[in-house]
């Protein structure tokens, strides 16, 4: 029975390790991506408001037909941005998501190589 319960303990004191190691993954993987989201809108806050102060200093001689081009300028870069950080927050979360997926097969690769068996 004490033999019983030793292997209960063991088991429960792995699964917590995994568990934890699996919630420290994820908060950094939120963190990760929270710090790429709120870049790209500093950046394409920083270039909207930089763009409507020269709107707005130019007053009533502003050639609207010359700020055109920068105003669609502007939107690009700054919808190009947003979509860099999509894919690298993306790339953040696939790496997150396999670092869990060898979590997750590390028992089973530890109980294979205890039978004898390779593990893949």
């Amino acid at each position: 029975m004490s033999a019983q319960a030793n292997d209960f303990s063991s088991y429960t004191q792995q699964l917590a390790a995994a568990a934890n190691r699996a919630n420290r993954l994820t908060l950094e993987n939120a963190e990760s991506v929270f710090g790429v989201q709120l870049r790209t809108l500093e950046r394409n806050t920083n270039a909207a408001a930089s763009f409507f102060g020269e709107l707005t200093q130019g007053g009533a001689q502003v050639d609207l037909q010359a700020l055109l081009p920068k105003g669609l300028q502007v939107a690009r870069d700054n919808l190009e941005r947003l979509a860099t950080a999509n894919q690298e927050t993306i790339g953040l979360s696939l790496k997150t998501g396999e670092a869990l997926g060898a979590l997750v097969r590390q028992p089973f690769a530890a109980s294979q190589t205890s039978a004898g068996r390779k593990p893949r």
